[in-house]
């Protein structure tokens, strides 16, 4: 079976360009998970990329299984920042009251898209210069 890294990196950039488009659209709550998305997706392609077993959600966590084979230089506070959105972002209960679409905001979604930017590109970088074993 061939690597599928490179599957998961296509879907990484699909997803920060979807979390473009909810930006655009306003849909704040929505760019911020698919910024979480395409970030944990990037980390994911280097683990497999890496020949690791990718388990899990937490972007802190992928980053940890990782950091032994390659160290991508991304900021841990990066991704606290956002793994703290990964369930406020689809679930009112993740709030006292209210839905998530009323506590996101333009600028909050601007931060996360700009992360899970940096997140990808380290990623894009790190799988383009590293040969493969």
């Amino acid at each position: 079976m061939p690597p599928r890294y490179q599957d998961w990196l296509k879907q990484a950039e699909r997803d920060l360009k979807a979390a473009q488009d909810s930006l655009r659209a306003e849909n704040y709550e929505w760019a911020v998970f698919q910024a979480i998305q395409a970030a944990e997706k990037s980390l994911k392609a280097v683990l497999l990329f890496c020949g690791r077993v990718v388990r899990g959600h937490s972007l802190k966590h992928l980053y940890h299984q990782l950091k032994s084979a390659a160290d991508l230089g991304i900021p841990e506070e990066t991704l606290a920042e956002l793994d703290r959105h990964y369930i406020t972002t689809r679930y009112p209960n993740g709030f006292a009251e209210g839905y998530p679409g009323e506590y996101y905001s333009e600028a909050k979604a601007r931060e996360c898209i700009n992360y899970a930017r940096a997140v990808v590109e380290k990623a894009v970088s790190f799988l383009s210069e590293t040969p493969q074993l």
